[in-house]
């Protein structure tokens, strides 16, 4: 999955599954990207190793670009941090919640030393 809408549709598809609340409660207009949306392309982007915006907004489709410029995906980004990071942890409870062993720093380590 290198196709960056692949990851992205896929990462929305779970998010909408442990996440149903609109994250930001006030909002004047309605935008295009819902919050959800908004957070699910951080979290690509992330996922896919693009750590640099203007290369981001360069491989964006247009169906997503065409909802949000770079200076809104910024501010509504900041905006979302604390929510971002709940929804991280939401994952990683979430992927790992019948692991029993972790691999940190290329050692095994059992779940109970954690």
């Amino acid at each position: 999955m290198n196709n960056l809408n692949a990851n992205y549709e896929r990462i929305l598809e779970v998010l909408r599954k442990i996440s149903k609340e609109q994250l930001l409660a006030y909002q004047r207009r309605q935008p295009k990207l819902s919050d959800l949306e908004l957070v699910s392309l951080s979290l690509t982007s992330e996922y896919m190793g693009i750590d640099s915006e203007s290369n981001l907004f360069r491989q964006l489709p247009d169906i997503i670009s065409s909802k949000i410029n770079r200076s809104v995906y910024n501010r509504r980004r900041r905006k979302l941090a604390n929510h971002i990071d709940a929804i991280r942890l939401k994952l990683a409870t979430h992927f790992n919640e019948f692991e029993d062993y972790f691999i940190v720093d290329s050692s095994a380590i059992p779940k109970a030393i954690l």
